[in-house]
């Protein structure tokens, strides 16, 4: 009898280890990374990126990059401040698609259609840190089983924020199925304002993006199909100009994919410059994504972030790397589907100067 209750206590404690390990294993954190001038937070709800501070012309400190003070701030969000979000970003049209001859529906959270992975994507869970060292990396896991949100098979997925130099910041994401053919489009959705996340909006911002044309969306943002050229209109970014000097020439707002410019073989593409003549701070964007989407906050709304903050529209300006948006229901934009043996990597370089 006494052999017994050894035993079922035993089992017991070991059910109470495994839950406390679970728990410590899954518990919602802030991190940092720091090199020099260049200070970065992050929390694994998400694996998030929760602010960026880097020094303007005079080399005084201040964080570009919108986001929330708590955990809790995090977990209400809806606009995607600073996160990784996933199975497949931006929207999928009439939340479906058809892969090997089978009809996939998914959560449709954005009129009709799913939008950054379905209503609990990979922005709204708990990522494992597997690696972080203060002073180089961090690494956050996260493990997507089969059929969540929809979405067909098991997939691993990581994220690695790593410094670069005293200046850059690189993103490496990683994406390999496990059981079956899925698709995989990641993307970092951080919001920046490069005189300062409390400093109003970034109208004044000069922007050139590296691409010169976009695939035009309907009225609910879900692509047509085509592909357009953006000479001669409001989305011409070729060369340098302000975020707000043809905003107003808008049929909508700009939150648009650009198809990038082709690069030499083997290389980053380069992808966007960000200027605050005010700060005199320059953000550079480099990927080997072939798409990237522009979104300069039209629809943010009276939300309340850092240090008591309340951003409004145009508080910041997001650059999302990804492939294009609804490419699973466009056999003609490149495939997003990764198949077992195969894996998804996006690479992300941004650099930090001032001037």
């Amino acid at each position: 009898m006494m052999f017994k209750v050894y035993l079922v206590s035993s089992f017991l404690l070991g059910l109470l280890l495994l839950a406390q390990a679970h728990e410590k294993h899954n518990k919602i954190q802030f991190y940092q990374l720091k090199r020099g001038n260049l200070h970065l937070n992050f929390t694994n709800y998400g694996a998030t990126i929760v602010s960026v501070i880097v020094p303007d012309k005079h080399g005084n400190l201040a964080d570009i990059a919108l986001g929330y003070d708590s955990i809790d701030s995090y977990k209400n969000d809806t606009v995607y401040f600073g996160a990784l979000v996933g199975r497949v970003a931006n929207r999928i049209g009439k939340a479906q698609f058809t892969l090997d001859g089978k009809t996939y529906k998914l959560p449709a959270n954005d009129h009709g259609n799913t939008l950054h992975g379905g209503t609990t994507g990979f922005s709204d869970v708990v990522w494992t840190v597997k690696s972080h060292k203060k002073d180089s990396h961090i690494t956050f896991t996260y493990d997507s089983y089969d059929n969540e949100q929809g979405f067909p098979g098991k997939l691993e997925v990581s994220v690695t924020y790593l410094l670069i130099g005293a200046n850059k910041l690189g993103v490496r994401m990683i994406a390999t199925p496990v059981d079956k053919a899925t698709p995989v489009n990641l993307a970092q959705h951080t919001y920046w304002n490069l005189r300062g996340h409390d400093s109003g909006d970034i109208l004044s911002h000069k922007v050139q993006i590296f691409g010169s044309q976009i695939t035009p969306v309907d009225d609910l943002l879900i692509p047509t199909g085509e592909l357009k050229s953006v000479k001669g209109t409001p989305f011409d970014f070729l060369e340098p100009k302000e975020v707000g000097s043809q905003i107003n020439d808008l049929p909508g707002l700009y939150d648009i994919n650009y198809v990038l410019d082709p690069s030499s073989p083997h290389h980053l593409r380069k992808v966007a410059v960000v200027k605050d003549d005010v700060s005199g701070r320059k953000l550079e964007l480099w990927s080997n994504q072939p798409g990237v989407q522009y979104y300069t906050s039209g629809m943010l709304k009276d939300t309340l972030g850092k240090g008591g903050v309340t951003y409004h529209r145009y508080a910041g300006i997001a650059l999302e790397t990804q492939g294009f948006p609804d490419s699973v229901n466009h056999p003609n934009f490149p495939s997003q589907i990764v198949r077992p043996g195969e894996t998804y990597k996006h690479f992300m370089l941004y650099r930090f100067t001032a001037s």
